[in-house]
């Protein structure tokens, strides 16, 4: 499979044109951001931390059935994934109160609410990705509402198997946030990448946190770096021992 012409270059992956009409190539690169772009960083080595993890974790997915585009890792820092149509938004789920959702609403970072929360942003740059409804996505014209259902069905699956998946390692999954894209069938699947850079993950005795946020907050302590790895580690020895 040859690597041809970029196709798409985001925050921290391009995407490449193959020579194959129905195949990219995702090449996963060191650059940090928060704040929607306000704030960044290159962290050595962040790419091929996130090209492992994601991959580990898709083959996790594919193996229980959840429709992907993720076909298989090629090197450190490059996965072969199907072409799709990226639907412009996010899906994030959140198990644990944390983040934006804490601050906008006035809970306290940790709570544990009676249901899952699901919520939806507009994938948009220039207006902030938005907090928007299933109505506003279909008044954008960014799904219908029968895609919407097929989103939240997958979204509810893919977070039991991450949540079980995770608690094995000793890691909380406290929210998350999800892509999709259609394919070249016409069939809605799972895109982009699964990784510290897209969950919150907390050690599930500690509650030390293990993603992102180390650099969103400037903690103390780990550094980006050695919070990927070591969901990388904990990940690698799950696999080893099922």
């Amino acid at each position: 499979m040859q690597k041809q012409t970029l196709l798409y270059q985001g925050k921290a992956k391009s995407v490449y044109q193959t020579d194959h009409p129905e195949r990219v190539i995702i090449h996963y690169n060191d650059d940090a951001t928060a704040g929607n772009g306000a704030k960044h960083d290159i962290i050595t080595d962040k790419g091929i931390l996130n090209n492992h993890i994601s991959a580990l974790l898709y083959e996790q997915l594919n193996q229980a059935g959840i429709p992907t585009h993720f076909h298989q890792r090629l090197n450190e820092r490059e996965q072969l994934c199907d072409k799709v149509q990226i639907i412009p938004l996010e899906v994030i789920t959140r198990n644990i109160i944390a983040g934006s959702m804490a601050k906008r609403l006035g809970f306290e970072e940790g709570q544990e609410p009676p249901n899952t929360i699901f919520e939806l942003c507009y994938k948009n740059d220039t207006l902030g990705d938005p907090l928007i409804n299933d109505d506003h996505a279909v008044a954008l014209k960014a799904a219908t509402y029968e895609q919407l259902d097929t989103i939240y069905e997958l979204t509810s699956q893919i977070n039991q198997l991450l949540v079980a998946l995770f608690a094995a390692c000793g890691v909380r999954l406290i929210d998350f946030k999800l892509e999709f894209g259609i394919n070249s069938q016409g069939n809605i699947v799972l895109a982009d990448e699964i990784s510290p850079d897209t969950c919150r993950l907390w050690d599930s005795q500690s509650q030390e946190k293990l993603d992102k946020d180390r650099f969103r907050r400037n903690l103390d302590g780990l550094t980006l770096t050695q919070a990927y790895q070591e969901i990388l580690n904990r990940l690698q020895q799950f696999k080893e021992q099922v």
